[in-house]
């Protein structure tokens, strides 16, 4: 989505131009609006996340001054840092902006946030290390970057705290990944409060996670000045001709045009000669311009400038003259004449920085390679003379260090494990550098190429990290069947994730046919990821024929091994409906696992999640729960985050049977965040599946309709089992929005018409009866009565559950001939479900009872069940069901409240609210609303969310009949 704010071309001016720091803007009118449009918002206490783009000079920096201008002039505080294009720093345009604020308030911090929270701040935070406690450190090595983003929520939560807060980060483009991945988590978790995030980012030099990000975000485009714009920034003393020249060689961008305008009048056309190397990005004038600019410097300014270039984007003068070998009072005079030509200027007290990161770049790239490698060097060994960390030395190290210098491979490989938790993506770069430069141990390569490709799957890039893992495949020797089990495992679930479960098999069968002993531990371990790989397929039976090749232990298998055979084992029995065979597997492996430490279980998560879902649907919820939360643990503790979407959705559809719905939404906003981060459209389909599923029960229709049409622009796999279950989900959105055609059409889609299903026996069931209640509401008895006759038929014994969904299926086909039998039929079916756990479904039983006994004409059977079902809704967050129990009530005579404990503006709502509410009377979308409020979708969908809770309403109907009541 292209949120386009003032799209106009108007101007911004820039320094130097005319011998002032900061003339004033030329134009932008329309940017500056929605600037206000913004600071309004934040003002009443409305999260808002805006980008501003344009090219390299464009003028984003003064537009983002003015925004901190305007937003101190109203007494907002501001925080303000930026990317830099040479350092990889995690998180280096965050720490910028904060640090300083947070020493100020690091002894307060463990406090208001908690210790657990600061301790895994100050693993990025230099100025909170001072508080973090030896329990603080253990915590932030036992998380994964999504807690870790969720403590930087929260503390800008508190940063903002009362008076509001801007923060302001340039160059995001520069910004590393970790970086980008914490602003996308800020926009799709909009803090509460007084809060609004401003970035300036270049679009063609913007990363896919980046111009993504974007996509949600308020957009500001910033473009070229026209002609006449060009002329007012010159004024009067720039004649027609010489205005003309310089409007058509800067294209209208303020920097180059900045750039051109120093050059003095009649010195000639740049050509490009002698232009500095490696300023790609400029036009080839202002390449010129900008290495004429350098080289009017003395041979010392121009020696500091490059050596600060090298340094960072900050510098210090005495570590400027260290890297430039001069001595601190030359260096000195150097910065002067720096700052007097405003190649560089103050910032800090006692540091300095470039005008803009062109300059610097400029700078860098005029001073030959060689010179450079050697600065690099020498920063390399200052850093290390001062014992600076291995992250901080990596960045210099790896632009110094020779092949086969294992010293720098040592420090390269310590940088990339302290960052791997919080940026692997980082940890990643620095193992490929670690790589690069030869190891001489051979072991030690194989170690670092399956570290690489854990990093890599983390961070996302899941098919680098296939690549590297298939070449530790080829590297290994053919007869090393342990290690090579174990890239293969690897290498198999990656492919999994990538989409290509047909490699993934594959790749298993080739590696386990180069083993003779078809009962040795290596060929056991494949065994099982290749019955893991079935049942992904819903291959129940190839599964079970696998698992019958093994027995439940032997001699020199691991403790681990034998943990996920058994993990494994209960899920086929289920599926062939060997339902006391699969209870006796499920409690033999949750026993092993009772007493099995983590480390045993680290090794084979991705199988033990098998067991996790087995008892979800066998409807053993409390072990589930256990099981799953334990897992994550695990995950976590291991790094294994590319495991926690699986995880987490089990956990989430766990909490959803049991009514659990706020519960079940933030264990699954965990697992949808993580899923985006690893690119993986199988993760992704497993996260938003639930998600879709939680929303459908709240009664944010909207929303579950909306995610289940991104579930289908997934490529969701042919007769995969997470396939069905996502189509499974859209179809209840649909028929819960009130689309009952598409919603049922979707839903026997999913079972496969019922031929051949590749949706586990309890979800049938529930599609059963759900398909009977949908043509029940159609007045289609007949069909409605087949699906209950279905239910019959797939309910299996020992499964009380079942026998519960058959008779609900049963009610709503008899409510319209026999209601007297449909309320037995639905009060039995209630009994079973409630004690069962299944909160709502126990509530839908009782409110078709309720209506049943209502046909009936037995109104006060109808009021006592009509309202457990009201209650059981209420209790349980369920919005749409609760307002379907409450008009049934209200047939019955019972008189419910309305929604009371509005605010004090029309109908309750404040302003933007009101604006937001009167535009859905008018018929517009969500993105229709967004474009006109200058706000983003998921803005607009909070504030949807507070309009229903606050109205009592649960449908976008609802909204504009409570509009037409008096307020």
């Amino acid at each position: 989505m292209d949120r386009r704010v003032g799209a106009s071309t108007g101007a911004s001016s820039t320094a130097g131009m005319t011998g002032e720091i900061d003339p004033p803007l030329v134009g932008r009118r329309d940017v500056l609006d929605g600037f206000t449009t913004l600071l309004d918002d934040a003002a009443d206490g409305t999260f808002s996340f805006v980008g501003l783009a344009g090219d390299p000079g464009a003028g984003k920096t003064r537009l983002l001054e003015e925004l901190a201008a305007e937003a101190a002039r109203r007494r907002l505080p501001v925080l303000s840092g930026r990317a830099t294009e040479f350092e990889e720093m995690p998180f280096g345009a965050v720490l910028d902006a904060l640090d300083d604020r947070l020493e100020t308030v690091a002894k307060e911090l463990p406090e208001r946030l908690g210790a657990p929270a600061a301790g895994l701040l100050a693993t990025i935070f230099p100025a909170l290390s001072v508080t973090a406690t030896g329990d603080a450190d253990a915590f932030a090595s036992a998380t994964g970057r999504y807690h870790l983003y969720r403590a930087v929520r929260r503390l800008l939560e508190e940063l903002a705290a009362p008076e509001g807060l801007v923060l302001i980060l340039d160059d995001v483009h520069w910004a590393d990944e970790a970086t980008v991945e914490l602003l996308d988590h800020l926009a799709r978790h909009p803090p509460p409060g007084r809060l609004l995030v401003a970035v300036a980012y270049r679009p063609a030099q913007s990363s896919p996670r980046l111009a993504a990000l974007m996509e949600i975000a308020t957009r500001i485009p910033v473009d070229p000045l026209s002609e006449a714009e060009v002329g007012e920034l010159l004024g009067p003393k720039v004649n027609h001709a010489r205005r003309r020249a310089l409007y058509e060689a800067s294209g209208g961008n303020p920097f180059y045009l900045d750039a051109l305008a120093r050059m003095e009048t009649g010195a000639g056309t740049p050509d490009g000669t002698g232009e500095p190397a490696g300023i790609g990005e400029l036009p080839p004038a202002v390449r010129a311009a900008l290495g004429m600019e350098l080289s009017g410097l003395s041979a010392t300014a121009l020696l500091v400038a490059r050596a600060a270039a090298v340094a960072g984007d900050e510098f210090e003068p005495a570590f400027a003259a260290v890297t430039a070998e001069t001595s601190e009072e030359l260096a000195l005079q150097a910065i002067n004449e720096l700052v007097a030509r405003d190649v560089v200027r103050p910032s800090a007290p006692g540091r300095f920085r470039f005008r803009h990161p062109l300059v610097r770049h400029a700078a860098y790239e005029s001073a030959a390679a060689g010179w450079r490698h050697a600065v690099h060097a020498r920063i390399a060994a200052r850093l290390a003379d001062l014992r600076a960390p291995a992250r901080v030395r990596a960045p210099h190290v790896e632009r110094s260090a020779r092949v086969g210098d294992q010293a720098a491979i040592a420090t390269l490989v310590e940088a990339a494990r302290s960052v791997a938790a919080q940026a692997p993506a980082t940890a990643a770069h620095w193992l490929e550098e670690a790589l690069r430069l030869g190891p001489d141990d051979p072991d030690m390569r194989l170690g670092l190429l399956l570290e690489l490709a854990r990093a890599q799957a983390v961070s996302g890039r899941l098919a680098e990290g296939k690549d590297t893992a298939r070449e530790l495949l080829r590297l290994l020797p053919p007869d090393d069947f342990p290690r090579r089990a174990r890239a293969a495992r690897l290498c198999g679930i990656m492919e999994r994730q990538l989409d290509r479960p047909h490699e993934a098999r594959a790749l298993l069968l080739d590696e386990l046919r180069r083993i003779p002993d078809t009962q040795a531990p290596a060929a056991v371990e494949l065994r099982v990821r290749l019955v893991t790989e079935s049942l992904r397929r819903s291959d129940f039976r190839a599964a079970q024929a696998v698992l019958d090749l093994m027995p439940e232990s032997a001699d020199g298998w691991e403790p681990s091994l034998v943990l996920a055979v058994a993990a494994v084992r209960p899920m086929p029995a289920y599926a062939a409906g060997l339902i006391d065979d699969a209870a006796r597997y499920a409690t033999v492996a949750a026993d092993l696992m009772a007493v099995a430490p983590d480390d045993h279980l680290a090794d084979w998560l991705d199988t033990h999640i098998w067991l996790g879902w087995l008892e979800l649907m066998m409807g053993r919820y409390s072990d589930a729960l256990q099981h799953f939360g334990r897992f994550l643990t695990v995950a976590r503790n291991t790094g294994q985050s590319s495991l926690l979407p699986y995880m987490s959705a089990g956990q989430a559809q766990t909490l959803t049977m049991l009514g659990r719905l706020q519960e079940a939404a933030a264990a699954i906003e965990e697992a949808a965040e993580v899923a985006r981060l690893l690119r993986s459209n199988e993760s992704l389909g497993f996260a938003m599946t639930q998600q879709c599923l939680a929303a459908t029960w709240s009664g944010d229709h909207e929303s579950a309709v909306r995610l289940g049409e991104d579930l289908v622009g997934l490529s969701l796999g042919r007769r995969e089992w997470w396939a069905a279950v996502a189509r499974y989900a859209r179809g209840m959105a649909l028929i819960h929005a009130g689309r009952l055609d598409e919603g049922a059409e979707e839903l026997i889609a999913a079972c496969g018409d019922f031929d051949d299903p590749q949706l586990d026996p309890g979800t049938l069931m529930a599609c059963c009866e759900t398909l009977a209640d949908v043509d029940a509401t159609r007045e289609r008895t007949q069909d409605a009565m087949a699906w209950a006759d279905r239910a019959d038929v797939l309910a299996r014994p020992g499964l009380e559950t079942n026998g519960g969904f058959a008779m609900l299926a049963r009610a709503h086909a008899l409510t319209a001939s026999a209601p007297d039998v449909a309320a037995e039929q639905a009060q039995a079916a209630a009994a079973i479900l409630d004690n069962g756990g299944m909160r709502i479904h126990a509530g839908r039983a009782r409110l078709r009872a309720g209506i049943a006994y209502t046909a009936a004409g037995e109104r006060t059977q109808a009021r006592a069940e009509l309202g457990a079902a009201a209650e059981i809704f209420a209790a349980c967050g369920a919005r749409t069901l609760h307002a379907q129990a409450v008009q049934a009530q209200r047939r019955v005579g019972v008189r419910v409240p309305g929604a009371t404990g509005r605010a004090g503006g029309p109908h309750g709502l404040s302003r933007r609210e009101f604006e937001v509410a009167t535009l859905v009377a008018e018929g517009c979308t969500n993105q229709q609303i967004a474009e006109r409020l200058f706000l983003s979708i998921r803005t607009v969908e909070t504030h949807m969310s507070h309009i229903f809770a606050k109205l009592g309403v649960s449908s976008r109907v609802g909204i504009v009949s409570a509009l037409n009541q008096n307020p």
